[in-house]
């Protein structure tokens, strides 16, 4: 008896973390194209199915029995659902480095709410998805709302997609002109590989780690340097 009451527990548990998914999935289909811009005015009008899944997101604390996958993919989808919301809660606005809340930035104001906790964005990106649940492509997972950052994909994080949904991102981000210019002598790459080098220089170089998803092949010997960073706000 007490097997059959655990096993519909936890079937109620999954059950209810696949329907909360597919509410944040759904928005992020509906209002974020595939280029990563946001529709934030028409989102803003969605923002009650939003609230659900930080509803959920509230009660939840990721299971010791959950996979790495699993967790990484419920704390990126944490960080981008709460990245949204401080936004809609500004808009309009031109950046997120405008908000400010009793002198801290974004990253800073403890307003995250999971599983009974309140976090900040920072703590959520660098005490759990760098420190406990480390991989170089956690970087274009989580979203800063910004011209620069890797763009947001519009698909919501599962344990079943989230290490070919990274990759993609990764791949997408590597090879966007906009963001990464790269040539086989020379390389003006985003900021992120310059603030996070030791993330990805783990196993070999920035070039290696480049050449692992760049459609051009980068000499070990590049020339390289680091682009301004755009912060204005990745929507329409």
């Amino acid at each position: 008896m007490k097997k059959i009451l655990i096993f519909f527990v936890v079937t109620f548990i999954v059950a209810q973390t696949n329907a909360q998914t597919s509410i944040f999935n759904d928005l992020l289909q509906k209002h974020v194209t595939k280029d990563g811009i946001v529709d934030y005015k028409s989102l803003k009008n969605d923002e009650a199915k939003l609230d659900s899944f930080i509803s959920y997101l509230e009660k939840t604390s990721p299971d010791n029995s959950w996979s790495d996958n699993k967790k990484r993919a419920f704390w990126i989808n944490a960080y981008n659902a709460y990245t949204i919301k401080l936004i809609l809660e500004n808009y309009p606005i031109k950046s997120i480095m405008n908000i400010k809340k009793k002198g801290k930035t974004a990253w800073k104001i403890p307003f995250a709410k999971v599983g009974g906790k309140t976090y900040t964005l920072d703590h959520i990106e660098h005490e759990i998805l760098r420190k406990k649940l480390f991989d170089p492509k956690i970087h274009v997972g989580v979203n800063c709302a910004s011209g620069s950052c890797p763009k947001l994909g519009n698909k919501a994080f599962t344990e079943e997609n989230i290490e070919a949904e990274l990759t993609q991102l990764m791949k997408d981000f590597v090879n966007d002109a906009t963001r990464n210019k790269l040539g086989k002598k020379k390389v003006q790459i985003s900021s992120i590989f310059d603030w996070f080098k030791g993330d990805f220089t783990k196993n070999g170089s920035i070039v290696d780690y480049l050449n692992k998803y760049s459609d051009t092949e980068i000499k070990s010997n590049a020339k390289i340097s680091y682009l301004k960073y755009d912060w204005s706000l990745n929507g329409k």
